[in-house]
């Protein structure tokens, strides 16, 4: 393990190392789940509370309340803090020593928020080992039922946001992302608009993951400062609040939000409640949890340049990337594991169901017979391009399908092979193209990471590496931002020592090498990619003014 370095005179043996455990948590939408690994970085131990089927007495469907407007939806504050009780019970049943955990982090569903009742610190700070969290608790929330990332019930909040700071790009180039309606920023105005009495019972405002943390502290926790990134709130440049975003939002806010902190922050000590209850040590250290998002880029190991595409109903593109570019598609975080770099995401609704509509229509619905489409037609189509949006897209809001011949002409029509390749090539155009947009360069050294279940095709992933000219790696996720925060655990530790997230991380289990581009492929490429961008431009155009027209 990397925390030996005997430039460091740094006095642990290995066995000490190997004892030592760091438990990731991650407090999802349907389940709280939990990885511990040893000091080699190896999973010892695995576990999980699903919210639906093991806590039913809180009656929610996939872990949430959806309201009968349909678009509002929360869940059940008291139901994460039981399901804690109940996974670390669990854990104490199948004999999981405590005494040998040295740091924990962890991670939350993004945007969502809990409002901590005046009073609720003090009882935090002394609570009674004798006694389950929930019972202890249950009288600590100002308001029950937390807003969750699945609501969209903030119209008119996130109007106001974006008028107040001059719109909606003025809005991305301050906080990362225009004004969306799961952001926090949009959920606290609401409550402070519909339920005022409630916000100003609140003592504090905690996202799900500082919420978790502070579980943990016996304080209110810090927000971190890559989680304070989907708020809407945070200035991603000087990692503050933004006064005008605070303004605009809700009074006395900055009180109750507190300063964010660095997301590699060990922001102190494990609670005496669980040295007394489970036997943690009291030096065990609780590193300061983040989003979901940022713990899955935590667990990939992803580093600078490198780029992860998760491959599945929805495609979601992940970047690490040192200067950023907001646009009003697309979000921009703080990085997890690098305070001086960031990461992007980007989301795409068109991703397996269109691949699988043309695998149907063209492949006679065999995996087999697109693959070999692919492998028998040429790298770049002949200048074929595809612009496939069965349903509206989210990067960029366009629909409809769209195919251009070599001289960017409309065409009514490809033969099966070229329209299983320009399907693929298209997806993997805009990827990169609007990577590149936000900011994102490919270095020497720069890696593809292929999650999802398109990433078993290695003929998907061939046109994958050739669109970016890179290797592309296929890595397991079933449990990323669980295991990122295990190594956010571990990097805690090493951080105060000046250690980077990837070095302290070295020894983990690695990506498996599945392609390399083809020789070539940049001249290929990198003249479509202009095409490309600009057909996509066009047909957005096309599109408003359409909706322009209509609104006349």
């Amino acid at each position: 393990m990397n925390f030996y370095h005997p430039a460091r005179e740094h006095h642990c043996t290995m066995a000490e190392l190997t004892d030592s455990y760091y438990l990731g948590f991650d407090f999802s939408t349907q389940q709280l789940k939990v990885v511990a690994i040893d000091g080699k970085l190896q999973v010892t131990h695995q576990s999980n509370v699903q919210f639906e089927s093991d806590l039913p007495e809180f009656r929610t469907q996939g872990g949430v309340h959806i309201h009968e407007d349909r678009v509002t939806v929360t869940s059940p504050v008291l139901m994460w803090v039981k399901a804690l009780d109940l996974l670390l019970e669990k854990m104490k049943s199948a004999g999981f020593d405590f005494s040998r955990v040295k740091a924990i982090s962890g991670s939350g569903q993004q945007h969502g928020s809990v409002y901590w009742k005046k009073g609720a610190r003090k009882t935090l700070q002394g609570l009674d080992p004798g006694r389950y969290l929930h019972s202890l608790l249950q009288d600590s929330f100002a308001v029950q039922d937390s807003p969750v990332w699945m609501d969209s019930s903030t119209a008119d909040q996130c109007k106001n946001l974006e008028c107040a700071v001059g719109g909606a790009q003025q809005l991305a180039d301050i906080t990362g992302s225009r004004a969306y309606e799961r952001f926090t920023a949009n959920q606290i105005a609401k409550i402070y608009q519909l339920q005022r009495d409630r916000y100003n019972e609140t003592e504090k405002i905690s996202l799900v993951s500082s919420f978790a943390a502070s579980l943990f502290l016996g304080d209110y926790a810090a927000i971190d400062y890559s989680d304070g990134s989907g708020m809407n709130l945070m200035d991603i440049f000087t990692k503050k609040w933004s006064e005008s975003c605070l303004n605009a939002t809700a009074p006395q806010l900055a009180e109750k939000l507190g300063n964010p902190t660095p997301p590699t922050a060990v922001l102190g000590s494990v609670s005496p409640y669980f040295v007394k209850r489970f036997g943690m040590p009291e030096d065990c250290k609780v590193v300061a949890f983040t989003g979901d998002n940022p713990g899955s880029l935590a667990g990939m190991r992803l580093q600078e340049g490198d780029i992860a595409v998760s491959l599945g109903t929805s495609d979601t593109v992940f970047l690490w990337i040192k200067e950023p570019r907001p646009m009003v598609e697309g979000h921009i975080f703080c990085n997890p594991v690098d305070c001086l770099s960031y990461m992007a995401l980007i989301c795409y609704k068109n991703g397996s169901l269109t691949r699988e509509r043309i695998r149907n229509e063209c492949a006679g619905g065999s995996w087999e017979d697109f693959s070999t489409a692919l492998r028998s037609s040429p790298m770049g189509n002949n200048g074929n391009i595809g612009i496939y949006f069965d349903a509206v897209e989210i990067t960029p809001p366009a629909v409809g399908i769209h195919r251009f011949d070599q001289h960017d002409k409309k065409v009514a029509a490809f033969t099966l092979e070229v329209e299983i390749r320009a399907l693929v090539e298209g997806q993997f155009l805009a990827k990169r193209v609007h990577a590149q947009k936000l900011g994102y360069r490919i270095i020497r050294g720069t890696r593809v990471l292929a999650t999802g279940g398109a990433s078993s095709n290695k003929d998907i992933l061939q046109v994958l590496s050739d669109v970016f000219n890179a290797p592309v790696y296929t890595i397991d996720v079933a449990n990323s931002a669980c295991l990122g925060c295990a190594y956010r655990a571990v990097h805690g530790l090493a951080a105060e020592m000046g250690m980077s997230f990837a070095e302290a991380v070295r020894e983990a289990p690695g990506a498996q090498l599945a392609v390399r581009p083809t020789p070539g492929a940049e001249k290929v490429y990198g003249p479509l990619l202009k095409r490309y961008a600009d057909l996509e431009e066009k047909i957005l155009k096309h599109d408003t003014m359409i909706q322009h027209t209509q609104c006349l």
